[in-house]
């Protein structure tokens, strides 16, 4: 057995995320805008990138960089495409189902 840590990061809304524009907007430092938000300046590092990847090189971003709220919203339409491929599945099942029934 192996004594490795398995990390798990706090998830954080986007809404949350997106205070890391305190650093971007208001002059803050990564520190104190970290240690006002409850957060490790790691986390909010990172943010801070994500955010400012697509308005600093807009023309040269590539197309598969996306800001937080674009990462959101694709990973919520994933969900919803998943759940209606699996309900398309249900009612094809269940007209193969019926067609039976009535022969």
């Amino acid at each position: 057995m192996s004594n490795e840590k398995k990390h798990n990061r706090p998830k954080y809304s986007l809404e949350f995320k997106q205070d890391a524009r305190l650093v971007l907007e208001k002059g803050y430092s990564q520190q104190q805008a970290a240690d006002h938000l409850g957060i490790s300046q790691s986390a909010l590092g990172r943010w801070v990138r994500a955010e400012r990847k697509p308005a600093a090189n807009a023309s040269a971003v590539k197309k598969s960089c996306l800001n937080l709220s674009e990462h959101d919203e694709l990973i919520r339409l994933r969900k919803e495409n998943e759940q209606l491929r699996m309900e398309r599945e249900i009612l094809k099942k269940a007209a193969v189902f019926f067609a039976k029934e009535t022969e």
